[in-house]
């Protein structure tokens, strides 16, 4: 099987109905270890349906490692786990090409990176060379190895944490590497009421080991089939690609963000809609993601840096400045017949009017 057909072959979609009630049970399930976080858990559920990959970067002890492991174990499909470390090999990454001596040939022994979800560790821990090993399976869903190429399987997550890059012992991730997550999120210290509530629930037992599977790697491709279905109105996609213009041209920034990240907005957006009860995706869902989604791949200048402003802030300053989309006439060219749904009165979700 090639890697373009089981990328494509997601299975029918959900209705709406079964969609809302298998992402909420997602949601509550990795809830029952994750107090107080539903913007953080939903987001990282968006990236996985968006088909894309999750950089979770805070300081250590706020539950990084934890939101990981209980989306992974939410979803039952195949789940493996890299600790990251200054002696890892790329090899123990991708797998590696072994003799055997009875069959007098070289078989492959397939690395951790041969799995629905992997679970990255401590990512900027491991030097940049096996930092790179990544590049290839996170990009393209395939790892080559001795000039053969692997596909790997659907849905494919990597979910990976990291302490900021003050923290003593850690190498920064590429540019090349930091553009492939999809998007990056910080977990943050819970509020008083939620930790007081984490004492209870983790004090004397982990909740994580209670934790049982309320979808498969089946249904989480049916799921990512019905997310495309999710429509993108012209003057929205004109948006987007002005949002990430902008960054490109921001005399703060001395690198603004790449196509592939109006891509990956524009799909973890349909994601988000979705989760909402839409099928019709808004500006303000753009907006939203701007900062999780952009603000990892942009470089602030020198001087924006000495001034202490934040790529967040830069952000938050561009999408002030740039105007919202304003309704347009239908294009000559959109023939598209118009569906039942399609409301003419929303210029967002004017399908075929």
């Amino acid at each position: 099987m090639t890697t373009q057909r089981m990328y494509d072959d997601l299975g029918s979609p959900l209705t709406a109905a079964e969609f809302r009630s298998i992402t909420d049970a997602v949601v509550g399930n990795i809830e029952q270890v994750i107090e107080g976080k539903t913007a953080t858990v939903r987001l990282a559920l968006a990236v996985m349906l968006a088909e894309g990959h999750l950089l979770i970067e805070d300081v250590p002890g706020v539950g990084k490692t934890k939101l990981a492991k209980a989306l992974a174990r939410s979803i039952d499909c195949s789940v493996r786990r890299i600790q990251f470390t200054p002696d890892l090999l790329p090899s123990d990454v991708t797998g590696v090409s072994v003799y055997n001596q009875e069959s007098r040939d070289f078989e492959f022994k397939p690395g951790a990176v041969f799995a629905n979800i992997v679970v990255g560790d401590e990512i900027n821990r491991a030097s940049p060379k096996t930092q790179s090993a990544l590049l290839e399976c996170m990009e393209e869903r395939q790892v080559t190895v001795d000039g053969v190429t692997y596909p790997l399987q659907t849905p494919f997550m990597v979910i990976a944490t990291q302490n900021p890059i003050e923290m003593e012992g850690t190498y920064p991730l590429p540019e090349a590497q930091r553009d492939r997550f999809t998007a990056r999120i910080a977990m943050g210290y819970p509020d008083p009421a939620a930790e007081l509530a984490m004492l209870d629930a983790h004090g004397a037992h982990d909740p994580l080991q209670d934790m049982r599977p309320v979808a498969d790697a089946t249904i989480v491709r049916r799921l990512i089939a019905t997310v495309r279905d999710v429509h993108v109105a012209d003057m929205v996609k004109q948006y987007a690609v002005g949002l990430v213009t902008a960054t490109r041209e921001a005399p703060d920034l001395r690198l603004g963000a790449s196509p592939r990240s109006t891509l990956q907005m524009l799909r973890t957006a349909r994601v988000v809609a979705a989760l909402d009860g839409r099928d019709y995706v808004l500006p303000d869902d753009l907006q939203s993601l701007a900062v999780p989604v952009l603000a990892h791949r942009i470089i602030p200048t020198a001087e924006a840096q000495l001034a202490r402003r934040t790529t967040d802030q830069i952000l938050a300053d561009i999408i002030t400045r740039l105007p919202l989309p304003t309704d347009r006439q239908r294009s000559p060219y959109d023939t598209r017949q118009r569906p039942q749904q399609a409301n003419p009165t929303n210029p967002y979700d004017r399908r075929g009017y």
